[in-house]
């Protein structure tokens, strides 16, 4: 089971970028984005379950949305009007519980880099 991402990289601010985040092994609940800056804890950015249901940081609420495609396991976050605060590696993040024991899982991506220019 694993989570690829990608789509980071350098925005001036105000610009967009979108992260994809492709799973693979598992069919996962909640999908979601987080969030690393240095010196910084991990943050939520964004979650989505599989009924669609979505919940965003409040620094975000209005300028991000995130989606899913449950067929190809794959979440994606639309990130417009950037700001130099965005900045941070981004990490995508998937949970699930497994038939019959009823554990929760979690697996995490790799981070992708996405740096926004003032």
């Amino acid at each position: 089971v694993q989570l690829q991402a990608s789509g980071g990289g350098l925005v001036q601010a105000g610009g967009s970028l979108r992260l994809s985040c492709v799973g693979s092994g598992s069919a996962f609940d909640d999908m979601g984005w987080y969030r690393q800056a240095p010196g910084k804890q991990r943050e939520l950015v964004a979650d989505i379950t599989s009924l669609g249901s979505t919940n965003y940081a409040d620094s975000v609420k209005g300028r991000f949305t995130i989606s899913r495609d449950n067929a190809k396991s794959t979440v994606y976050l639309q990130m417009n009007s950037l700001k130099p605060e965005d900045t941070s590696v981004y990490y995508c993040n998937a949970r699930w519980v497994v038939a019959g024991t009823g554990e929760l899982l979690e697996i995490w991506g790799q981070g992708t880099q996405v740096t926004v220019s003032s």
